[in-house]
């Protein structure tokens, strides 16, 4: 049995006679509890290249103290990491595969071994509100580290050192800023390792710094953290301008790098929320996969094709293994939320029921479908082969040349390309001509999401305008999917006695809307030419 805590914690570093404060008076904070003294002992797994600590996961089995057992903690938003915790069980050698499952998309199928052993003695002191509960936990913590040697031979590293942890238990930011800014009048500072183990595994993390440790090992220009984000256009100023020349005169191949290392770091963090039933997971790893794959299509002129081919047909496979989870969940919500709207004379029959039905066996039935998927021989061998590529890409001769005039040939012929499918739907009755505009749309967009931090406006215009555009066009495909729901619903309904006339009305509203979803594409049309023809002149 797994459970799922939320862990918002802030770490600070002290001296060996650090006194802590008195809490007493911090708002909110009724009474400051007796301190009460622990002592943990922590032995941390991972694979001899430091995967998981690369990905910023932690995977320990502790015991001593009120928390034992097997340990995973999971990067997340807000300053907050997801903890998973699973009884110790018998294993105590190598962790079960229980407890690997939601990791296995970062080690793969690399072994496991113990890379680190910790020996905390501690002492928690509890701040209560008013009431009695629990508001926060400060945890002074004297810490003996043991760095077991990555090869055979070499000496074990033992470091020790003190820190104090204020973790949030029901008490707001507002008392852990607080408590934070008590324990630096004191003489404490923030703490400049995020975690015991990444301190203690310092040396190690900074010999190899591959793609799979996320923001904090990325190159730096350009500013690849943006990579996937629209930003809001405006005037740049002379410090922005004088940093975009510096990264436009960088070789492009560190760009593409850095690219490539971005949207990696992002595959993994989605793969392990498809793995945790986090919402969105399927949908980011789909997506993930297809900004990699542009990446490796636009960015020929860097990339060796007969290296970075295959990746990309893989990474084409694993979306295709995803897709139709992913499709029935929209399609089905959709629906559900066309029927709510719908005056009530217009819904005859248990036609919320039905959906909801349909969309509880599709939610179960994608989890499932998902989770096998990435669970596949395949699946893992060409996260291997990616993980390679990203770390040490096939580049060509031109990845040596300035980044600035290479992306704007880059960018320039994945427009063209656009362009010309735009031609090919305008001149053609097939529905699919759209679809295939909607995909080069995107294409463009990955190649602009590159390319914007270094080559500055007009891109981000463009960027805006390509979403849009993209939404539009979504709408329309999905109503694909929405329409062919509607009949095999209604065949369904009608088959079992109840009226079909709503699955009709559904289906017919679907049509409307990819016709409207058309017309609005084709007045965008010609103000995204305008924008694309100056971003790439």
């Amino acid at each position: 049995m797994t459970a799922v805590h939320l862990e918002i914690e802030r770490k600070y570093d002290v001296g060996e006679a650090f006194v802590l404060p008195d809490l007493a008076g911090l708002p909110g904070v009724g009474t400051v509890a007796e301190p009460v003294e622990h002592h943990l002992e922590a032995a941390y797994y991972d694979t001899a290249d430091l995967r998981l600590a690369r990905a910023r996961v932690t995977l320990r089995r502790r015991t001593g103290g009120p928390d034992a057992g097997w340990h995973v903690k999971l990067p997340a938003a807000a300053g907050a990491r997801r903890e998973l915790h699973s009884p110790l069980g018998r294993a105590s050698r190598t962790p079960p595969k229980a407890v690997l499952s939601p990791v296995l998309g970062i080690v793969r199928t690399a072994p496991t071994t113990q890379v680190a052993l910790l020996r905390t003695h501690r002492v928690v002191t509890e701040l209560r509100g008013a009431g009695g509960a629990v508001l926060a936990e400060v945890a002074d913590d004297h810490v003996t580290g043991t760095a077991f040697p990555a090869e055979p031979g070499d000496a074990a590293v033992v470091t020790a050192w003190r820190e104090v942890e204020v973790e949030l238990v029901t008490g707001d930011d507002a008392l852990l800023s607080a408590v934070g800014a008590a324990l630096v009048a004191a003489g404490a500072e923030p703490s400049r390792s995020r975690s015991k183990l990444t301190r203690l595994l310092a040396d190690r993390l900074a010999e190899d710094p591959r793609t799979e440790a996320g923001d904090e090992q990325r190159p730096t220009p350009p500013e690849v953290g943006n990579v996937g984000r629209v930003g809001k256009v405006g005037k740049v100023g002379k410090k922005e301008r004088r940093r975009r020349v510096a990264s436009g005169s960088q070789p492009v191949g560190d760009v593409v790098r850095a690219a490539l290392a971005a949207h990696f770091a992002a595959l993994l963090r989605a793969d392990v929320m498809v793995r945790t039933g986090a919402p969105d997971g399927v949908h980011q790893v789909r997506v993930t996969c297809r900004r990699l794959r542009s990446v490796l299509a636009a960015f020929r002129p860097v990339l060796d094709a007969g290296q970075a081919e295959p990746v990309r047909a893989e990474l084409q496979w694993i979306g295709a293994q995803l897709a139709g989870s992913r499709d029935a969940e929209v399609a089905v919500a959709h629906l559900r939320d066309t029927v709510g709207a719908q005056p009530p004379e217009f819904v005859l029959g248990p036609i919320a029921a039905r959906l909801q039905q349909e969309d509880l066996r599709d939610e179960v039935a994608g989890e499932n479908a998902a989770r096998r998927a990435l669970s596949r021989p395949r699946y893992l061998a060409a996260l291997d082969a990616l993980a390679d590529l990203v770390a040490a890409p096939p580049l060509t001769d031109r990845a040596a040349e300035p980044a600035a005039p290479v992306l704007a040939e880059v960018l320039g012929h994945t427009g063209r390309r656009l362009r010309r499918t735009v031609r090919r739907a305008r001149d053609n009755d097939d529905p699919a001509a759209l679809h295939e505009v909607r995909k080069a749309a995107k294409r463009l967009r990955y190649t602009a999401e590159v390319a914007a931090d270094v080559l500055g406006d007009p891109v981000p215009e463009l960027l805006t305008a390509l979403e849009d555009v993209q939404q539009v066009l979504g709408d329309r495909q999905d109503t694909v999917l929405t329409r062919r729901l509607c009949l095999q619903l209604g065949r369904k309904a009608f088959a079992a006695g109840e009226n079909a006339w709503t699955y009709g009305r559904l289906h017919a509203l679907e049509q409307c809307r990819a016709e409207q979803a058309e017309r609005d594409f084709w007045s965008r049309w010609p103000a995204l030419r305008r924008t694309l023809e100056a971003a790439t002149a």
